[in-house]
């Protein structure tokens, strides 16, 4: 049976960034957790595709690989749920705190506060042309987002009182059923203490808004819809605290007017006269690079022959080989011929 695509399955699209990711899967997993469900064994089911695609689409090489190669690329190895769901971790140790508002100690009564929530990530479009894709480059970009406020250090303010709605935890408990639950405290937002005197350049969000320089080093090989992630240059974590998001940067390639391309492979056209069609001849044209590519060209060629230079084409991003140059050949018939060319075609055309 054929696996569902795994944008499907959390009902994103292709595009999807990693919050919109993360916010898909959350919702998913904490309305098929087998535990929540009377039917356990088919949300058990559900539960693993779910976790499937996650595993794959939460990764940045897994999920290149299953841009490019589907299933197959991604190894088709879903995620260990040998072990089932009875109480154990296993199969939750490498999702962080992606279950922290919903299956943080829902076993027992722990109330330890979370870590530091991450700050969220950026996407920009960013337009580089056909020669700087093939070649990589460095660019500078500016970009107006959340940094921690210098005057008082992301704390939003010096003087805080113990918030009296979670006891300084930053988590608030609850039950449901026979289950207590924990979530983020909404008095504090998670920081256990209220500001009493908030910060005046902040005014006690802990962080300000400002444009900041980013440098971005294209590599050689990036394609139209490429995301580079650049860790750290995303948005600072809400009230200064924990890790700030990362930058994507999705490169979007300007069309070339001689060469355009298929992967890592480049195609052009090349025109010759019916006489080098004929005869053959030796063809020489520019590189992207300005160097000069010879190719012969055997005699008899038709229009429309397609020869293929093998290494001339583009240097793969994952670093495995170079694409091929693909010259379409293109014979152009003379529209107008002097009264000696006639002749010399009549004279011609009788030998055939």
């Amino acid at each position: 049976m054929a696996k569902t695509d795994y944008y499907e399955t959390l009902g994103v699209s292709r595009g999807a960034n990693d919050d919109e990711i993360k916010k898909a899967y959350r919702k998913l997993a904490q309305k098929y957790h087998p535990d929540r469900n009377k039917d356990k064994k088919k949300a058990e089911e559900k539960f693993k595709e779910i976790n499937e695609a996650y595993q794959v689409l939460s990764d940045e090489n897994k999920r290149s690989q299953y841009d490019n190669f589907g299933h197959a690329g991604a190894g088709g190895q879903g995620f260990d749920f040998g072990r089932g769901f009875g109480g154990g971790a296993g199969g939750f140790e490498d999702l962080g705190g992606l279950f922290g508002d919903l299956f943080d100690d829902v076993f027992s009564g722990g109330a330890g506060r979370r870590g530091p929530a991450k700050g969220q990530d950026l996407i920009l479009d960013l337009g580089i042309s056909f020669e700087d894709a093939v070649f990589g480059c460095k660019k500078e970009v500016v970009i107006p987002r959340t940094v921690k406020c210098t005057d008082c250090g992301g704390k939003g303010g010096d003087k805080t009182v113990t918030c009296d709605q979670c006891g300084g935890s930053g988590n608030q408990t609850y039950r449901q059923g026979p289950f207590q639950m924990r979530q983020t405290c909404r008095g504090c937002q998670g920081r256990g203490e209220l500001i009493t005197e908030p910060c005046k350049k902040c005014r006690g969000n802990g962080v300000v808004t400002e444009k900041s320089k980013v440098n971005v080093s294209i590599p050689p090989g990036v394609d139209s819809g490429t995301r580079l992630r650049i860790r750290g240059e995303g948005q600072a974590a809400d009230n200064g605290k924990g890790e700030n998001g990362d930058l994507y940067i999705r490169c979007i390639v300007a069309e070339h007017e001689t060469f355009r391309r298929e992967g890592a492979d480049l195609i052009r056209e090349v025109q010759i006269n019916f006489i080098q069609a004929i005869k053959g001849d030796e063809i020489s044209i520019p590189s992207l690079s300005g160097d000069k590519i010879n190719f012969k060209v055997p005699g008899g060629t038709q229009s429309g022959t397609v020869m293929r230079l093998k290494g001339k084409g583009i240097a793969n991003m994952n670093g495995r080989g170079t694409g091929d140059l693909f010259v379409n050949v293109k014979v152009e018939i003379p529209k107008k011929l002097s009264g000696k060319q006639k002749k010399l075609i009549d004279e011609l055309e009788k030998e055939f």
